[in-house]
Parts: C-alpha cells; structure tokens; sequence
C-alpha cells in the first residue's frame, strides 16, 4: 500500500478495508485488543476448509496435511516474520507457546534468579513462579515507575541486572496487555545480554501492528499470536527460537513425536485446528495487501492519536500510556482520576455513549481503562470518545 502516512488520515480509503469485515450491530467496539476480527473472505475460506476436513477426515490429513501442506504454511509463516522456517513452530496461542518456552528452559540451576514485572502478562507470571516451585530459583519482580520513559523504563532493568547479580532468566513483554506500553525491548535486551541473562519475549500483541525485526532486537525466544493483529481464526499462535538456541529448550514434557533437533517437539503435540491453520495462506496474503504491520499500526497510531490529544491535558483525565512514539501504538489506557473504581465508568462509557472498553487491573500504577481502536474503527468513533471522556470527567 503506498505512501502509508497519507493513506492514515483517508478515512474514505480506510471504509474500503473496513468494508471486509462483518460488523454486529451494537456497541461501537473499542476493545479490538482482546482479538481480531476476521474478514468476510477470510471467514468464507475458514468455513469452506471446515467443511472439507469435515467431509475428508483423516484421509486428506494423514496424506497431504501431516506429510506437506502444515511445512509449507510453517515456512510462508517464517517468511511473514522474516526469520528461518527452522525456527517456528505454531501453537494455539501466545500464552500456550509461552509457557512450553519458560517451563522447558534448560539453563537454570537451584538457586538462580528469574525476573518478571508488574506488567507482564498474568499467565506469563504464573509460569515464570512455576518455576520457583519446580526449579529451586528466586523469583524477582520489580514494578515500573508511572509515568514511565525509555530512559525510566531501561533504568528499571538494568538496576536489577546489578542488584540482582543471580538472574539468568527474565520475561519480557513487548506491548503491555494493561496499558499498551510498548517496552524497549532492543535497549533492554542488549542490557540483559550483557550480564549473561536470557529473555523470553511476549510477542502477543505487538504481531501485526508494530514493525521489528527479531534479530535486530536481539532475541532468541519468542511468543506470538496471529489471531489479533494479523486476522487469522482463533487457536492460532507460534513460538521463535533462534536456531542457535534450540538446544536451550527442551522437547516439552518429552515429547517424541519430532526428533530433539525439530522446533515442533519443543510444543505438546495434538490434533490442531486444521481447517483454521489451512486458512492462514490467505491471511498472510490479506495482511501484506492491507500494508502490514506499517500501514496497520500507522492506522490504528493515528486513530489513538486523535482522541489522546484531546483529553491529555483535561483534568480528571490520566492518559496512562506515554506520547513517546517509541513507547505507544494502537492501544492506550486511561482513568478517571477523580474514580477510585474505573469499572463503573467503564459502564458509563456503554450506557451513555455505546462505547463498549475494559478496564485493566494489575499494573502497580492502579486500574485503568483499556481502549482499542481496531480496523473498522472510524475517526468519527474516536471523536464521539474523545466527547464522552470530557462529559464523564
């Protein structure tokens, strides 16, 4: 798609790729982070793949998708991410692939330390205290300072990297799921680099909207979904490991099913969701047409942008999310700050405005509003937000 910084502001442009996607009538929907949407096209290909599986069962399977089709849409999945087809194995989500990464991580002994913060992922930090109980290692966690800054947030790890001089092992998210914090996760990776310190990156929602490059990051392993920002069917997620790496990462629990030197064996092996991975062709098609992740994230940048600008600086607004634009993308959070409880804003917001949001707890800066504008969203849309949040202040 060219010249992405004009197309951001065409809303005339932007209708013709809204009109893809099937809308329900109801609430104008600002929660796009939780998953995306699907387009019609996409939809019709997920169904007519269900119904072939359906008709063809174990014969097409056990013939053409175990023995070729699964290794050709592995390597146009390496191809998307610009990584070897070595080094992907799909998952059914970013947490599930997650977790085989930290509870098959072979590198730490009793009493090391392993690092996560207040703002990871609550799956995220049930695996990485799992490994407490399990591996005889120390858990550390540190909170972020509010408001953060790159230099704020890079400070926070590399003075842990120096108080805490046994850590080995630490998880990193790339876009908070709380706030849509985007870490500096090059800067912070090459700070863990050099005190020997491995990061386990989560990927979930940074997949589609934000451009990188794994290895210009510096990361060896890697969680990933495709059914947020990328507009794949749900159950669909990967995992990255360096090639390099593989031997760090355990076939999970044992299994056999791949030989040791195949990054699938590092992933429990069961019947997947076939018809929705025969569908994903199709979606990486969709999303290069679309821009990718420059033109989706330059979309969906603006339309936060719009509404942002106008209640930064009105009172009872906080605007948790930093205007860095090293540090923000699609989704941002918010409060009341004249509200101990964000929830029955968050009510406020549906019944008086039809503006459905979720509110975040867990972030040691205090609950928030999660608000995320999605494909179909309008500036109209973030104009009616940017009204409501005054009225309701």
């Amino acid at each position: 798609m060219p010249d992405n910084t004009r197309r951001t502001r065409d809303e005339t442009f932007w209708q013709i790729f809204a009109d893809r996607y099937a809308v329900e009538p109801g609430p104008i929907n600002l929660e796009n982070g939780y998953f995306g949407r699907m387009s019609r096209t996409v939809v019709e290909e997920y169904q007519r793949h269900i119904e072939f599986i359906n008709r063809s069962n174990s014969v097409y399977v056990r013939q053409r998708f175990e023995q070729g089709e699964t290794l050709k849409i592995t390597a146009q999945l390496a191809e998307l991410v610009g990584v070897p087809a070595d080094s992907v194995a799909l998952t059914r989500n970013a947490s599930d692939g997650l977790q085989s990464l930290i509870r098959n991580y072979n590198r730490l002994q009793p009493g090391d330390q392993v690092l996560i913060c207040d703002l990871e992922y609550d799956t995220v930090k049930g695996a990485i205290r799992w490994l407490a109980r399990n591996r005889g290692v120390e858990v550390i966690e540190i909170d972020h300072a509010h408001p953060a800054t790159f230099d704020s947030l890079l400070a926070s790890y590399r003075e842990a990297f120096v108080r805490y001089p046994k850590l080995k092992l630490m998880a990193l998210t790339h876009v908070t799921h709380r706030t849509g914090l985007v870490m500096p996760v090059q800067a912070i990776a090459a700070a863990a680099k050099e005190h020997g310190i491995d990061v386990i990156l989560d990927g979930a929602h940074a997949l589609g909207q934000i451009d990188f490059n794994l290895d210009e990051l510096g990361i060896s392993f890697a969680g990933y979904n495709l059914h947020k920002w990328i507009g794949a069917p749900l159950t669909l997620g990967f995992i990255y490991i360096a090639p390099e790496r593989l031997a760090d990462i355990d076939p999970d629990m044992g299994e056999t099913s791949f030989p040791v030197t195949d990054i699938r064996a590092r992933t429990p092996h069961s019947t997947p969701n076939i018809p929705a991975l025969l569908t994903l062709p199709l979606v990486f098609e969709e999303h290069r047409v679309m821009g990718g992740s420059t033109a989706k994230g330059a979309r969906l940048n603006y339309l936060r942008n719009l509404w942002v600008s106008a209640v930064r600086e009105l009172p009872g607004i906080e605007v948790m999310t930093p205007d860095d634009p090293r540090l923000y993308c699609g989704i941002t959070s918010m409060r009341f700050t004249r509200q101990v409880d964000q929830q029955p804003m968050v009510e406020r917001l549906l019944s008086d405005y039809n503006l459905f949001t979720v509110m975040r707890n867990g972030a040691a800066s205090g609950p928030c509003i999660r608000i995320t504008p999605g494909l179909t969203t309008t500036a109209a849309h973030m104009e009616l937000l940017a009204r409501a949040l005054t009225e309701l202040r």
